[in-house]
């Protein structure tokens, strides 16, 4: 029963996303910007309709008022990384527009990276390791001075539910060069849709969003060590289960 409901989710997404692509390579054209963006985040909605009821996969979410508030506000936001459900989810709870911050090669999948490739993101080379951080710095900072929120999965890759990988600076880097604040988001959905699984099973998903961070006057590595220690001690609270040793 889990492998045909996965299958017919697979199959939602895909019949969805060419509508959607097409109408966001339109809106791409017309001004302002976000309107693009905002068609996109709607996909996202009816990817999320059909986890709800296809998979019957249900979302908690906590600490909406840690969220800054009004259209000038600036975020950097940092989140651990166990599925492509939070890449999915998170664009739907954020009352900003999202800048994601990936790597050049998925703008080649049909479709949903035509749809990317029109948005106002920050694609990088991974291979330059360097250059990859000067440019997720410039271009953040353009971002967040004209209202755009910058996620970052600081782990740099999804990880299995339960596993701790390193943390990179990248985020808190931009943080501090900006003046943003951090906003650390735990998210435990690989109970549901495991890592490198088609599979997904039914239950229910936490995202946590935390209390903002300063960054101004902040060393990156310290700041990001905060927001590392309470990432990790947020998922053992919300997801027990993964951390039978805590």
């Amino acid at each position: 029963m889990f492998l045909f409901r996965s299958v017919l989710h697979l199959l939602w997404m895909v019949v969805t996303v060419v509508p959607w692509t097409l109408a966001v390579l339109l809106m791409s054209l017309v001004p302002p910007r976000n309107l693009a963006w905002w068609t996109a985040v709607n996909w996202f909605r009816v990817v999320m309709w059909g986890t709800r009821v296809i998979l019957g996969v249900q979302v908690k979410v906590l600490g909406f008022e840690h969220l800054p508030v009004g259209k000038a506000s600036a975020a950097v936001l940092l989140s651990n990384h166990q599925s492509t459900l939070e890449t999915l989810l998170l664009p739907t709870l954020m009352p900003h527009p999202l800048a994601f911050v990936f790597k050049r090669e998925l703008l080649k999948i049909p479709f949903f990276g035509w749809s990317m490739a029109r948005l106002d993101m920050i694609h990088i080379d991974r291979e330059s390791r360097t250059e990859a951080m000067k440019h997720v710095i410039a271009q953040g900072c353009r971002l967040l001075a004209q209202g755009t929120w910058v996620i970052m999965f600081p782990q740099g890759t999804r990880l299995p539910r339960g596993e701790k990988g390193t943390y990179q600076t990248a985020g808190t880097r931009l943080a501090v060069q900006s003046g943003a604040p951090v906003v650390p988001i735990a998210v435990a959905t690989a109970r549901c849709w495991p890592k490198d699984s088609f599979v997904k099973r039914p239950g229910v998903v936490t995202v946590s969003i935390g209390p903002l961070i300063s960054s101004a006057g902040r060393d990156p590595k310290a700041l990001m060590r905060e927001v590392e220690a309470w990432i990790e001690a947020e998922l053992r609270r919300i997801d027990p289960e993964a951390y039978p040793a805590a």
